[in-house]
């Protein structure tokens, strides 16, 4: 497997992945035909998920964070136990993610860059509490800490900018990296994808079912599930 090959040629990998990444762990694509995004809803998920609907219909806005976001039971699949693998053999340096659902932690990787924040932390926006999932998924209307004020995901909406230290540590990791891995993304969701311009390595593999926008650049594109291709890498060591 050509793969196979880059990675045990590979020093310094850093893998960028999205929500097909997930989809295995029963976490629906977005923007895939049967994701989120082609389903109906009262507002398009787009707007729900904006910081303008977010202040503007707070109560809309829970009401699909609870039903569609807090995936909570959701376990690792093959493609974050491979990744884990390969963080832990001294091959991987950073994992970034598009991802919310905090399942690269749970597989045991440590260096995640979530470019999009995380369910798993809430936080109140008058004093700062912060809180777990759990206490959104069980409260009822708009959450209210403790003083009084409204608990927020810390997640980022559209119309909301990235934190600029996890903007900091992606292009650090991107410049250093010798491969960069993209995988389960469109590409097409900005700042998050204009990322990838950092990059200045000599393998830029793509795995992903649909064409990108950087498939031109690409120097191997694998056109299937990203947990299957994932699940077949043998790793070795970094001293290998």
């Amino acid at each position: 497997m050509e793969l196979q090959r880059v990675i045990d040629e590979s020093r310094r990998i850093v893998f960028f992945g999205g929500a097909g990444v997930s989809t295995e762990s029963g976490i629906p694509d977005f923007r895939s035909a049967d994701g989120l995004y082609s389903q109906r809803y009262a507002y398009p998920p787009e707007e729900i998920l904006s910081h303008s609907f977010f202040y503007r219909q707070s109560g809309e806005f829970f009401r699909f964070y609870r039903d569609k976001m807090l995936p909570l039971t959701a376990q690792p699949n093959a493609a974050h136990l491979k990744l884990a693998e390969l963080e832990q053999a001294g091959r991987l340096t950073a994992v970034i993610t598009q991802n919310i659902d905090g399942l690269h932690q749970k597989a045991g990787s440590r260096n995640v860059l979530e470019l999009h924040g995380s369910i798993w932390r809430n936080y109140c926006q008058a004093c700062g509490k912060f809180y777990g999932p759990e206490f959104i998924r069980d409260s009822e209307g708009v959450p209210l800490c403790a003083c009084g004020g409204r608990v927020k995901p810390d997640v980022v909406l559209y119309e909301e900018g990235l934190e600029d230290e996890v903007l900091a540590q992606s292009i650090h990791h991107l410049r250093q990296a010798d491969t960069l891995i993209v995988a389960g993304t469109s590409l097409t969701v900005y700042p998050a994808a204009g990322l990838i311009r950092y990059f200045k390595g000599s393998q830029l593999v793509l795995i992903n079912r649909d064409a990108t926008p950087m498939d031109s650049l690409a120097t191997l594109i694998i056109r299937e599930n990203v947990a299957q291709v994932l699940s077949r890498l043998k790793v070795k060591g970094a001293d290998v």
